[in-house]
């Protein structure tokens, strides 16, 4: 009896030693089945461990069936039936007979029969890691000696596994913690934003083990485009549109918030046709934010895992790398934005100083030269061929004097830097009502107020981009023009009767519409275009007063 102590002390003992120095799980965790088997007496032994879901075992391991048998039977049990009762109460449970337990759901094909039982929950600090099984004790049932053996090899094993997922925690932090410093590294020294772009995508995909990780961004015309892909298959989706207005991609957007789908097929929201493009079964949308805008969305599809439901865990690691994508995209916009400021701010600048020069210079040059062209046609009166050639140069230069004078307002209008924007509009409207025979209305409710001289001039080329647009496409007979103050900014309606066109197909078709969003984002302002083939076009402006 005492030998039999003995053996078992050294059994425990083994067990411990194997805990605190054995590297592997696995081997750690097959030493304490084997050693359970043993010290029972029981022909099988198998240790679950519960995943973090705490529903369903995610490691299986076992000790007294062979290979072949294990083969036939086929996939490891998952936690149903008696296991699922050891998980749900993590109490320990003795069995006399399996089967003749009602919540025992039976063995699959070419199990080997199983009759006696001994379960133990394995616990540390309250929380319940697994379950250590034991079933078929020689010579009977198991005892309450048995029960305190094994409830001590499963303290042990929930040591072993609490260490292990310790370790995978700080390995799995550490790998966070570098992947955030290179792509830290690379906001300060890239400069090219797709490039830190797939680097975000592709880290981001390696930490949260996805399949696929998708960037996408707003193309101007209210969708989404695929930007930037990591995984499989990763160029096929390049330049892919994200859904409808309100799928799952643009909800996350409006919401401002993240998101995370274990089975997309049962979303609503989610656009079932670009997950059958992506083959995705899972997803986690994260809103890419910065100064209260929402700029883009990170898209991933499918751990690669047997279970491919993405986890708390995945979401915060996911708004970490979100936080420094939309880092870097707003510094681009504001490096983009800044140098397309100076550019706008150069372009006005030079067309005033070069329309001073016209109407200054060129226009009392050329009115110069009229008037020394009189006093000439005056001392040739009695010769007229001299006169004739005097009266055709006298033409003209009067016609050059009106191009002149037409160039100097078009380039920038005298009216608009002495008198403001509803005069300088009203000017234009009349003199392009004079060249075309287009009836132009303007209507104002600005009044004499002046606006920030930025605004004056964005507000004034659109118009009259506008205006050109209608002269080259629309073949309309009427345009309005509306200044309208809205809130604490100011918008700009232009309409015609004309002859519409589709807004998609037309962003690069030369009607000047990246031109204009671009000119008015730089004021915070937006641009909204609407047309068809039967009610002409309208262009509608709205830009705050700062």
């Amino acid at each position: 009896m005492q030998e039999t102590e003995q053996m078992r002390l050294r059994a425990l003992l083994d067990a411990g030693i194997a805990v605190s120095s054995e590297l592997s799980l696995d081997a750690v965790l097959q030493r304490i089945v084997e050693a359970a088997a043993s010290l029972t007496g029981a022909r099988y032994a198998a240790l679950g461990v519960i995943d973090s879901t705490r529903r369903e075992l995610e490691q299986f391991v076992v000790t007294g069936l062979d290979d072949e048998t294990k083969a036939a039977i086929g996939d490891l049990p998952r936690g149903r039936g008696i296991l699922g009762v050891l998980i749900r109460d993590a109490a320990p449970l003795r069995l006399d007979d399996i089967a003749s337990d009602a919540r025992s759901v039976g063995f699959p094909p070419n199990h080997p029969p199983m009759k006696t039982f001994l379960g133990v929950p394995i616990l540390l600090r309250g929380v319940a890691y697994g379950n250590l099984y034991l079933t078929e004790k020689e010579g009977g049932s198991f005892t309450d000696e048995d029960q305190e053996i094994v409830s001590l090899l499963a303290a042990q094993a929930a040591v072993a596994i609490e260490n292990a997922r310790l370790y995978e925690s700080a390995t799995r932090w550490l790998q966070q913690l570098e992947s955030l410093a290179e792509v830290g590294n690379a906001l300060a020294t890239e400069i090219e934003v797709p490039r830190l772009l797939q680097l975000v995508a592709s880290r981001l995909r390696d930490l949260i083990q996805a399949r696929l990780v998708v960037i996408a961004m707003p193309n101007g015309d209210g969708a989404l485009v695929v930007e930037n892909v990591a995984g499989e298959n990763a160029e096929r989706y390049i330049g892919m549109t994200l859904g409808h207005p309100r799928s799952k991609s643009m909800k996350v957007l409006e919401r401002r918030r993240s998101e995370r789908v274990d089975s997309v097929i049962e979303d609503l929201e989610v656009d079932q046709a670009a997950a059958r493009e992506f083959g995705a079964q899972t997803g986690l949308w994260v809103p890419l934010l910065t100064r209260d805008r929402a700029i883009g969305v990170i898209v991933a599809h499918d751990k690669l895992h047997a279970d491919p439901r993405f986890t708390d865990e995945d979401v915060r690691i996911a708004e970490a790398f979100g936080e420094r994508a939309a880092v870097a995209i707003d510094l681009s916009e504001r490096v983009a934005g800044d140098a397309l400021r100076r550019v706008v701010q150069g372009q006005e600048l030079e067309r005033k100083r070069l329309s001073r020069e016209l109407h200054d210079e060129t226009g009392q040059a050329l009115t110069s030269i009229l008037l020394g062209l009189r006093s000439i046609e005056e001392a040739v009166e009695d010769r007229p061929e001299v006169r004739e050639s005097v009266l055709s140069l006298r033409e003209l230069v009067v016609a050059t004097l009106h191009d002149v004078r037409r160039l100097a307002v078009e380039l920038r209008p005298k009216a608009l830097d002495d008198f403001g924007l509803v005069p300088a509009l009203e000017r234009l409207a009349e003199t392009f009502t004079e060249q075309t025979d287009i009836a132009v209305h303007v209507q104002s409710v600005l009044g004499d107020e002046r606006l920030p001289d930025e605004i004056e001039s964005a507000l004034y080329r659109i118009v009259q981009e506008a205006l050109t647009n209608v002269i080259k496409h629309a073949q309309a007979s009427t345009v309005s023009i509306v200044l309208t103050k809205r809130g604490d900014g100011v918008a700009a309606v232009i309409e015609d009767d004309g002859r519409g066109f589709d807004p998609l197909e037309a962003r690069d078709g030369g009607l000047g519409l990246v031109g204009m969003r671009e000119r008015i984002a730089l004021l915070g302002g937006r641009v909204a275009v609407e047309s068809n083939g039967d009610v002409g076009t309208t262009v509608a402006v709205e830009v705050p007063l700062r």
